[in-house]
């Protein structure tokens, strides 16, 4: 493929590489070329080896076998620094600024201009900072402290400061997962802003549809061994899905048609002050409602709620028709409410303890119960239960008692899964289940909520992904700036009618 900017050697290529920890192979013979002008996706399921690759570009891994190459000569990079100094930069889907420090300082830190005197030249680092924005296409104010920046803005300023080094590859690690729709749209012209300037950019994401849009070329991964490189505009996403899983996905959203029983979950005039108003809905058994809506509607704290992590100023929630208090989690776990939370790694894991201990967690009780000793846990018996759990689940790790930090995410969204899905809940509420997993995992969680519906079970499921929100959900509640605005039945539910009532447009379908 050729193009503007396209050079006759590559930037930055890896050739041949591979790499293991222990006895598990990372990668196996994987070669990838990155172009100056060109924005190259690197696709694959999670623990294919992309991370791997990534931390390989950044001087954070040196390969085992094969080697980097900069400019089609060999680099050996004895660690980050070396690989910032051949122009390579990482841009992190969560980045890491100091927050007490502003935006130019955070661009510049370690590297101020000086004055003539040696004192830091704040004037220059401002001036410097805006000539940065600009070329970027973005409205950013040097002078403004870190803290209380956007992920997006934060993104930004990471770019910022790649290209105040004089960065000539950007390897873009899942920067959109935590994005709007609209901060999407500002990072992809800035993608091409830099593009047009003759940056190499690797380009790492779960949404296809991101990769059809910003990317020329692909290379994808499976299980760390190397598949191939492909034009963008010689596949559809079917290929694409194809390379990455090695079979066709039946089906994605594998709903089942399920009678729904009793009511389950009813919420009446639930109210928080600050956070959501008047919230009224009920979900049966057999059934998965979605809470739909845009980033700060409130669907999460409606959630959080009700499983009692946060009190409500006003209103009820019954479980089998019985009411429980506010605030307390421990109330609606014995009524049977399940939470799986949106951040997995901050509220769902313990990430330094293992995967079988985790599973555990929600389970103490019982497991003291069946090792018959007061106080104390049989190892055997909880390696027994995490075991069945991995089964049933599909769980891909090598050991239990490994920690779960070292599972992919999607694995780790298993871990949870399993973790609450022990309590065998009456209600489970899943917070964006899917978010950040790729999409092999994605139709074997959709599979999941699906066969759990179909043995009764009631299913919140809050979403902000529409095709999921479409494809799963028998009913989908819409909410706009913490109130319900719309109730619209699974034959009525498109994206159009699904956004026209999160905006706060007139919806289609039931009102609230």
């Amino acid at each position: 493929m050729s193009g503007p900017g396209r050079s006759a050697a590559p930037t930055l290529a890896l050739v041949n590489v591979s790499k293991s920890f222990g006895a598990v192979r990372a990668l196996q013979d994987v070669t990838l070329e990155l172009h100056a002008g060109e924005v190259h996706a690197l696709a694959g399921e999670n623990g294919a080896g992309k991370s791997t690759v990534v931390k390989t570009f950044a001087g954070v891994h040196r390969p085992d076998a094969g080697e980097v190459r900069v400019d089609g000569r060999p680099a050996v990079f004895g660690g980050p620094a070396d690989a910032q100094a051949a122009g390579v930069a990482v841009i992190y889907q969560e980045p890491t600024l100091f927050p007490d420090l502003s935006v130019a300082e955070n661009i510049f830190m370690g590297r101020q201009p000086r004055t003539g005197l040696g004192r830091i030249d704040r004037r220059a680092m401002h001036a410097e900072t805006a000539r940065l924005f600009e070329r970027l296409g973005v409205a950013l104010d040097p002078q403004q402290p870190a803290r209380g920046l956007s992920i997006a803005d934060q993104q930004v300023v990471e770019i910022a400061k790649a290209i105040s080094r004089d960065a000539r590859v950007l390897i873009m690690d899942e920067p959109t997962a935590a994005l709007t729709g609209q901060e999407v749209a500002r990072l992809f012209a800035v993608t091409r802003t830099l593009q047009e300037h003759g940056c190499a950019i690797l380009f790492i994401s779960h949404r296809l549809e991101e990769i059809f849009e910003l990317c020329q070329r692909v290379t994808t991964l499976r299980d760390g061994t190397y598949i191939g490189t492909d034009a963008v505009a010689d596949l559809t996403p079917d290929d694409l899905v194809r390379r990455m899983v090695g079979r066709d996905l039946d089906a994605l959203y594998p709903k089942q048609d399920v009678a729904p029983g009793e009511v389950a979950l009813k919420v009446s005039r639930l109210t928080r002050e600050g956070a959501f108003t008047d919230i009224s809905f009920e979900v049966r058994r057999g059934e998965i409602v979605a809470l739909a809506g845009l980033v700060g509607a409130g669907r999460s704290e409606v959630a959080r709620a009700i499983f009692g992590v946060d009190r409500w100023d006003a209103g009820d929630v019954e479980v089998d028709g019985r009411a429980l208090p506010a605030g307390s989690p421990t109330a609606a776990m014995s009524a049977g409410i399940a939470l799986v939370p949106e951040d997995r790694r901050q509220q769902g894991l313990v990430m330094d303890m293992s995967i079988e201990r985790n599973m555990g967690l929600t389970q103490l009780r019982s497991l003291r119960r069946a090792t018959g000793r007061a106080g104390l846990i049989s190892r055997k018996v909880e390696r027994d239960r995490a075991a069945d759990w991995a089964l049933r689940l599909q769980l891909k790790y090598a050991r239990l008692s490994d920690t779960v930090g070292v599972l992919s995410g999607g694995n780790q969204q298993k871990v949870v899964l399993a973790k609450w899905l022990a309590t065998e809940p009456t209600v489970l509420i899943v917070d964006e289940p899917t978010r950040g997993i790729d999409v092999g995992t994605k139709a074997e969680v959709h599979r999941l909520l699906s066969e759990l519906a179909a043995q009764d079970l009631a299913v919140l499921m809050i979403s902000s992904d529409l095709p999921e929100v479409i494809g799963m959900a028998d009913r989908v509640l819409v909410m706009h700036e913490g109130r319900l605005t719309a109730e619209i039945p699974r034959a009525d539910a498109t994206e159009e009618s699904v956004m026209a009532a999160a905006t706060g447009r007139a919806g289609t379908g039931k009102a609230a």
